[in-house]
């Protein structure tokens, strides 16, 4: 009967060793690779108008209407924020428009606070929209098929202008889709072409 030396036995452990850590990291151990998408889904919004930096923004979390507006390096120039607003949780394809608007001032007593007859203060008003929809295809955020126009369905690849056009109609004339697979009953989808862009799609309540 065979027996291994002292050494063989060391390298023969040392070998055991290592394959028990390769299957250890390969079935038990998760790697940051292998974490599930929607753990780790990004969240865009875009900010345009009196701002510091205008721009498109990624979040690993659904953001606020404050932590964006921080984001994008505050307003232009010192200005109340409502603190109940500020709070507003936004959702990834958000379009943040932050533009000045004159607030009217009576000519005659009372004034607001801080106010003077016939002064019109500028106050920042936020319109919360979606983004357009080349930038969120971009991205890979799904349009809203009872929202979207001709010329954004063109943008999907397999939509052309007769297809999209088919697609608005079928929308008018059932006053909006339920879902995205009502569009295998709109004329020239079958299932083959429904499942080449249904991912880029979706019916928002």
């Amino acid at each position: 009967m065979k027996y291994f030396s002292l050494g063989q036995q060391k390298v023969l452990f040392v070998l055991a060793l290592f394959l028990l850590l390769i299957i250890y990291f390969r079935f038990y151990h998760q790697s940051p690779s292998s974490i599930p998408e929607e753990n780790v889904r990004e969240f865009v919004v875009e900010v345009v108008g009196e701002v510091r930096n205008p721009g498109v923004y990624i979040f690993r979390n659904s953001p606020t209407l404050k932590e964006t507006i921080e984001k994008a390096g505050g307003f232009k120039e010192p200005t109340q924020f409502d603190k109940t607003s500020s709070s507003e949780i936004l959702e990834t394809g958000t379009l943040l428009t932050i533009a000045k608007e004159s607030l009217q001032i009576p000519s005659s007593p009372p004034f607001p606070k801080g106010g003077h007859g016939g002064i019109k203060p500028e106050m920042i008003k936020i319109k919360i929209s979606r983004m357009e929809a080349h930038k969120l295809l971009v991205f890979s955020i799904p349009l809203d098929l009872n929202r979207i126009t001709v010329e954004d369905l063109c943008l999907i690849p397999g939509i052309g202008e007769s297809l999209a056009r088919e697609i608005v109609i079928h929308r008018e004339r059932r006053k909006g889709f339920r879902s995205v697979e009502e569009l295998k009953n709109v004329k020239g989808i079958g299932e083959k072409k429904y499942q080449t862009f249904k991912s880029y799609l979706i019916v928002r309540p």
